[in-house]
């Protein structure tokens, strides 16, 4: 194909509107970085004699940090658009942050080879490590994991089995001066008592894990929707709302930011804490500081971004059949709101794990009468053993029917709050204006 661009062609080509982005990469921190108005962060990089002046939001330089505490090698790619000169270089503005750790396909790496079918496969304990780091996000050893669980049920269960222990330990010194404490063997009653308690107490357990790991399924499922929603809700808004301003694309993208601290406050609140300063980047700042003195701040979000929602269709940015779609999706975020609050305050009735407790207790005072006959100085360690098992498995089902806490055995709400909020940046960095004639082959 050629071109005639000899000076007789007279006929002015026609030029195609688009966008001009840049994009920078970095493998550190800044070494220094200022922070200017309303908390944003900004700082200079050199790309061979360029210096680029780039100003990045809170919550988007909080990825770079994030990059620096959590993996040992990482890349961060900034995409933004030119701006103007400066003495030493220009500007680099609208900027976008997206992070590659070492396990992920990070642009700045050789190709890899392909894996060999004829390795091994991997161990047990790496297939473990791997499970927990892609529940996390986290990479820990597998000591290091089993230290992290065990965390959440030995404070709960440790005391009662020192009690217990030294119990079994006493019964043993009695029976070896020759006191009478082990259950005689005429007594059939007693040894059927405790074989009544090998079947039942199993039974109570299992129904009491059960019940608890519904609540912790349901609440999972729940967030797992919260995240489609989010994307569906965020993917329709930035598609149907018209642009005609750049005021209309700014306040836009302030609404999905909007979406994403539904998610963060909805977080907070079921974890009773109160608003903190992750909200701070996603909010203005007269809107943090109402949210701070709110009762319900993610109720009161989702109301913000209905009333967006009904301001664009007052204004025929919005017609009546996407306002209503977008206003379905907005209340669908309030029903998982709500269903999360009913698995919070509605617990196992509290006479069922007392009443168990208590059964497995008198449990572990039985067994040593019953066995010491027969082991004789092994009884305190026969009961430490049974009684840690049994008090462990009451005393998860007590974690795991709270789902949203921080301990090692919940939800990972931090995990699915941020890709809530990696998605909605990517949307926003990658769609293009609302008319423009730019196409993806």
């Amino acid at each position: 194909m050629t071109f005639d661009l000899s000076p007789h062609s007279t006929e002015k080509a026609m030029s195609t509107p688009g966008k001009l982005e840049l994009t920078v990469k970095i493998e550190r921190l800044p070494d220094s970085v200022r922070t200017i108005a309303n908390g944003w962060k900004q700082f200079e990089i050199d790309l061979d004699g360029q210096i680029v002046t780039l100003t990045l939001k809170p919550h988007v330089y909080k990825k770079l940090e994030q990059a620096q505490e959590n993996y040992h090698q990482w890349v961060a790619k900034i995409i933004g658009q030119m701006g103007a000169k400066t003495d030493k270089g220009f500007l680099l503005k609208d900027c976008n942050v997206t992070v590659y750790s070492q396990t992920q396909s990070s642009p700045s790496k050789l190709k890899q080879k392909p894996p060999d079918r004829r390795d091994k496969p991997k161990k047990a304990n790496s297939k473990f490590v791997e499970k927990y780091r892609l529940y996390t996000g986290e990479t820990l050893n597998l000591f290091q994991i089993v230290f992290r669980l065990t965390q959440a049920v030995f404070p709960g269960v440790l005391p009662w089995v020192l009690v217990l222990s030294s119990y079994g330990f006493l019964i043993s010194v009695l029976y070896s001066f020759g006191i009478p404490v082990s259950i005689p063997e005429e007594s059939d009653a007693i040894t059927r008592a405790v074989l009544i308690f090998n079947i039942g107490l199993p039974l109570l357990l299992v129904f009491r894990t059960n019940t608890a790991h519904e609540k912790f399924w349901e609440g999972r499922k729940l967030w797992g929707s919260l995240v489609n929603t989010v994307r569906n809700l965020t993917r329709d808004l930035w598609i149907g709302v018209k642009e005609e301003t750049p005021q209309d694309r700014a306040q836009k993208e302030y609404t999905l930011r909007l979406i994403v601290a539904f998610a963060v406050a909805m977080k907070l609140h079921l974890r009773g804490e109160h608003v903190t300063d992750e909200l701070s980047g996603l909010v203005a700042e007269t809107q943090f500081f109402r949210l701070k003195y709110t009762n319900h701040p993610p109720l009161q979000i989702a109301f913000w971004i209905g009333d967006y929602l009904q301001e664009q269709h007052d204004r025929d940015r919005l017609n009546i059949y996407q306002l209503t779609s977008l206003q379905k999706l907005v209340d669908q975020l309030v029903d998982i709101l709500g269903g999360c609050e009913r698995i919070l305050k509605t617990p196992l009735p509290l006479i069922y794990p007392l009443i168990l407790k208590n059964l497995v207790f008198v449990y572990c005072l039985v067994i040593p009468l019953e066995i010491v006959k027969e082991v004789n100085w092994f009884t305190s360690s026969i009961i430490t053993f049974v009684s840690f098992i049994l008090l462990s498995i009451e005393q998860i089902g007590s974690e795991i029917e709270e789902p949203f806490g921080r301990n090692s055995c919940d939800l990972p709400l931090d995990i699915i709050c941020n890709t809530i909020l990696h998605n909605v940046e990517d949307l926003i960095a990658l769609a293009p204006h609302n008319g423009s004639n730019s196409r993806v082959l």
